[in-house]
């Protein structure tokens, strides 16, 4: 079975493995998420950073949030800059995956050692308004 936005998924990942040979360690997420733009714009996708995304409840917005980078409205990308990921980061992203009609979310870590995941929470599965 193939991977959901498999190709748009290694392509993000490639890049944060660029971008984190260049800076390594030791920065504030902000830095990984402006050169995570700079380097995925250059290479031609479409990026939005702090996207503002609204979570609905049974059809009625009950909050909202700013997801760090969303690339070709397909893909939620999520950073961070911890020693480790840790299981509250991951449980982050798979609520934003429920609460809007994404389907696909990578969590990078600029840690000692860089680390992702990838989470999948089909539409199928969620109460979308």
């Amino acid at each position: 079975m193939e991977l959901l936005h498999k190709g748009l998924t290694e392509a993000i990942i490639k890049t944060f493995y660029d971008v984190y040979n260049e800076l390594g360690y030791g920065f504030l997420e902000k830095v990984y998420q402006n050169s995570m733009y700079l380097e995925l714009t250059a290479r031609g996708f479409k990026v939005e950073p702090q996207k503002q995304i609204k979570v609905y409840y049974k059809g009625q917005g009950v909050g909202e949030y700013y997801s760090d980078l969303v690339i070709d409205d397909l893909i939620i990308v999520e950073l961070k800059a911890a020693e480790v990921i840790v299981e509250e980061f991951e449980y982050q992203l798979i609520n934003y995956l429920r609460g809007t009609d994404k389907e696909v979310g990578l969590l990078l870590n600029f840690g000692k050692k860089p680390e992702f995941r990838r989470k999948v929470f089909e539409n199928s599965r969620k109460n979308l308004c």
